[in-house]
Order: C-alpha cells, then sequence, then structure tokens
C-alpha cells in the first residue's frame, strides 16, 4: 500500500497528527506497537493515573473530610480491585473512543512493530510473525518513551516497579519507596498515600518538581507532608533489591558518607523517562539522534531527512501529551503547507497531585536568571471564600509581569482545580495581557478563579482586594 503520510506510535501525539493529516486531505495510516491504540497517556500514563487519582481522593475525603461536612459513614474500606476495574473501565472506554476517530477520518490502523527500510518504505512486524511492506511519501515518528530505569535498580516489574505496574497493584501496600520526586512519582506517591500506604520518597536534589516555581514546590511539600508523606531530599539511592515480599533500598546523603536503608513492599522508580526508538532502524533512513536519544529536527520539527517528522516525547522539550498534540497538528499542517506556530514558553506544566500544581511561562528563578525585571502578586487560597466552603484552603497562586510593561510573564498555581484555571493564564498570555487586564476582568463569585483575579490585583501596585 502506498500513503500520503504514515505516523509511527498512536500516542496523544501520534493520534493527534493523524486526524489532522487526514481532515487536510492527505492518505493517512498510523501504526501502532500494541493492540490498543492511545500510548503510553491512555493506557498507562495520563487517563489511568488520574482515575486512580480521583478514587483515592474521593476515599480521603470520606474518611477526613465528610463528618466535618455533616456525612457520617461507618466501615469505611478500600476495594482496590475494584477501584483498579473502575480505572480499567476508564481506558478501554477511551481507547475504544480511539478506534472510532480513526474509522470517522478513515485512517488506516496497522498493529505491528513499524522500522524503516528506507526514508519512503516503512516494514511492519506483526504478532503472528508475518511482515507487511509500505510506501508512504511523509512520515511522523512519534513513538513517545519509557521509564528510565537504572541497572543497578534490579527492575523486575514486581516488587522493583515503575509507573506502569503501580498502576495495577492489586492491594493496598504498607510501605513504598518512591525514587525520584518529580511530577510522576508523586502523583502516584498521593495516590497511595491516601489510601494508607508509608510513603518515603528519595530525591537527589534539595527540592521536589524540578523546573517548576519554588514557591509552588514548597506549598505542595507542605501539603504532601500532611497526608503522611515523608522526603529524604539531597539523597541518592545506589542500589535497590528486590526480595519475594518486597524491595531494600539502599539511600547515601549527598556530599557524605551518611548512609542507611528503606524496607517496603514496593519500589516505585521514577527518575524520569527516556525516548524509545528502539527497533526503529532510523540509520536506515538516515535519521540522526543527540546523545541522549532524541531524534534531531529544525524549527518545522523535520529531521534531517526531507519528508521524515519527529514529535513529543522522541524529541526536545517537556514530555508533555498536550505539547505532542500541539506538534503533531503543527507538522500536519506545515506538510499542507500552512504556517502554524507554537509557542513553547505557554504549554503549561500540570502536577495532579491534591492540591494541584499547574504552571505556564517563567518561573521567578528564570526571570532572575535571565535579569528580567519583573513584579509579582500572590494570593492565598486560604482567603478565598469558595475555598473555605470546599475545604481547599491550601495553596495559592502567583502572578509575576514585567515591571515596566506590566505584561504577565508568568503564572504558578497550588490549589484546587488549579489544572482547569491555567488556561485562563494561557489565554491572555498567549495575547500578551498585562496583570491589570487580568485584574479587570470580571470573575464569577463565589469561584476559585477569584484567586487568579486577586493575585493579578496584587501584582498591578499591590491592590488586591481580600488581602
Amino acid at each position: 500500500m502506498k500513503y500520503d503520510v504514515t505516523v509511527i506510535g498512536s500516542g496523544p501525539g501520534g493520534y493527534v497528527a493523524a486526524i489532522r493529516a487526514a481532515q487536510l486531505g492527505f492518505k493517512t495510516a498510523i501504526i501502532e506497537k500494541y493492540d490498543a491504540l492511545g500510548g503510553t497517556c491512555l493506557n498507562v500514563g495520563c487517563i489511568p493515573s488520574k482515575a486512580l487519582l480521583d478514587s483515592s481522593e474521593h476515599y480521603h475525603n470520606a474518611k477526613e473530610k465528610f463528618e466535618q461536612h455533616g456525612i457520617e459513614l461507618k466501615n469505611l474500606t478500600v476495594n482496590m480491585p475494584q477501584m483498579v476495574k473502575r480505572k480499567n473501565e476508564v481506558v478501554d472506554q477511551t481507547v475504544k473512543g480511539l478506534r472510532f476517530l480513526m474509522r470517522k477520518n478513515k485512517i488506516t490502523v496497522i498493529n505491528g512493530h513499524g522500522s524503516f527500510v528506507s526514508p519512503t518504505r516503512i516494514s511492519i512486524a506483526k504478532k503472528d510473525g508475518t511482515t507487511e511492506e509500505i510506501e508512504t511519501d511523509k512520515v511522523i515518528i512519534a513513538t513517545g518513551s519509557k521509564p528510565i530505569t537504572p541497572d543497578n535498580f534490579n527492575y523486575d516489574k514486581k516488587r522493583v516497579i515503575t509507573s506502569t505496574e503501580a498502576l495495577n497493584i492489586p492491594e493496598v501496600p504498607k510501605k513504598m519507596v518512591i525514587i525520584g520526586g518529580g511530577v510522576i512519582g508523586l502523583e502516584l506517591g498521593s495516590v497511595f498515600a491516601r489510601l494508607g500506604t508509608q510513603i518515603d520518597v528519595v530525591e537527589y536534589l534539595d527540592r521536589i518538581i524540578p523546573g517548576m516555581d519554588m514557591d509552588c514546590a514548597k506549598e505542595l511539600m507542605r501539603a504532601l507532608q500532611k497526608i503522611g508523606i515523608k522526603f529524604h531530599l539531597s539523597h541518592m539511592v545506589t542500589g535497590v533489591k528486590a526480595t519475594k515480599t518486597g524491595a531494600v533500598v539502599s539511600v547515601q546523603k549527598r556530599d557524605s558518607e551518611e548512609a542507611f536503608t528503606l524496607e517496603a513492599d514496593y519500589c516505585l522508580v521514577a527518575i524520569g523517562r527516556k525516548p524509545y526508538t528502539q527497533g526503529l532502524a532510523l540509520e536506515n533512513a538516515g535519521v540522526l539522534a543527540d546523545e541522549k536519544g532524541r531524534i534531531l529536527v529544525d524549527e518545522h520539527l523535520e529531521t534531517n531527512v526531507k519528508g521524515i517528522y519527529a514529535i513529543g516525547d522522541v524529541i526536545r522539550g517537556a514530555m508533555l501529551a498536550h505539547k505532542a498534540e500541539e506538534e503533531g497538528v503543527f507538522v500536519a499542517e506545515t506538510m499542507a503547507g500552512q504556517h502554524p506556530h507554537i509557542d513553547y514558553n505557554l504549554i503549561p506544566g500540570v502536577v495532579y497531585t491534591w492540591p494541584e500544581v499547574a504552571a505556564v511561562g517563567k518561573t521567578e528563578e528564570q526571570l532572575q536568571q535571565e535579569g528580567i525585571p519583573f513584579k509579582k502578586g500572590k494570593f492565598p487560597f486560604s482567603a478565598l471564600g469558595r475555598a473555605r466552603a470546599s475545604m481547599d484552603t491550601e495553596g495559592m497562586v502567583k502572578v509575576l509581569a514585567h515591571k515596566d510593561t506590566d505584561e504577565i510573564l508568568g503564572v504558578h498555581m497550588v490549589g484546587p482545580r488549579t489544572a482547569d484555571m491555567i488556561a485562563e493564564a494561557v489565554a491572555l498570555m498567549e495575547f500578551r495581557a498585562s496583570a491589570e487586564d487580568a485584574a479587570r476582568m470580571s470573575h464569577a463569585h463565589p469561584t476559585y478563579t477569584e484567586a487568579f483575579k486577586e493575585a493579578a490585583l496584587a501584582a498591578t501596585d499591590n491592590r488586591s482586594l481580600h488581602m
């Protein structure tokens, strides 16, 4: 078969690229190694983890807050198999939705492992042992990433696990050690901490969620400590050993001789992800990658080989599903001769703990390093009527604006539903709004978004009304 565009990988970047290419009139095929479409995000990442996060939040609220609301329960328990079953149903529904979208847009789905024979020919190795080859004018590589698992961590998928296996633990563990204080580790750590697991987080740096605003990191850490998570910052893991019933983690304080071990039912390795290009045979197409395995692309996301593009986790930048989606649309429209644009500074980042963390634009630390004059306004959720009504008073909103022009340069939030609230900041910053623009917009009362308005007021000559 001959196609105009072939997409390798059906995660958020790949399937969105395929849909947009089909909408633009290209005869499109998508190659997926596994039976289910959706990649890491839909199957073992974003969607299933959010399902468990919501379930654990309901349990935690029932246990800790319902009585204050006048709701009394007896014999409250966690049914972990049912929680996992519901998560799987959410995933199944979402994946079926993708199959429908492929049919609707007349996209050919080919299941199997795709690899380059040449820049315009791709071989697909199928489960039944057969091989199919297709011709294509253009290729979009969207194969995503996989967890980093150092050899000395002895990853066995049973007691030493990654986020993939953590989504299907059949019982609530008594203890869990998490290596890494980034987004994935903290999200899953909060799931199990809320269900009653004793969590120890070992982080090499002196802070959690590196790359995000320091005030947000401090606020989140305080909130997670309240639900029992213990942090070992500035510590490194020197080795992990699995046993039949658990794992032993060797830990050493950074720049010190001090060392100790942590024993737990599971050790979750969450130290980051790496591009997944294994078996693509990039050399057959002449496609180049850097020392970290990331495929090299130009400003149009085209590789060094004309007609071959790469998007998402296999190239530079944050490993975010919505970043991959934007790049998928960008490439499809570029191939159609259009002139799309992505502002990478305005791609928001979110941590789906509770409280949630959401941010867009520059952090205070980045502005200081770049020598950009700025002013800031902060407003705590504890001063917000809506937050008090829902008992979600942890966190704050910070607005950073240019000292001279008042243009919003960054917005950083920790609090309830900030993952949704951040879209307002993105929209305003896309149109280069000022802090006063945000402050003068009418926000419904009572809502969580009033905290953003108040922070914008605070950044505008310290005019916050409720502080």
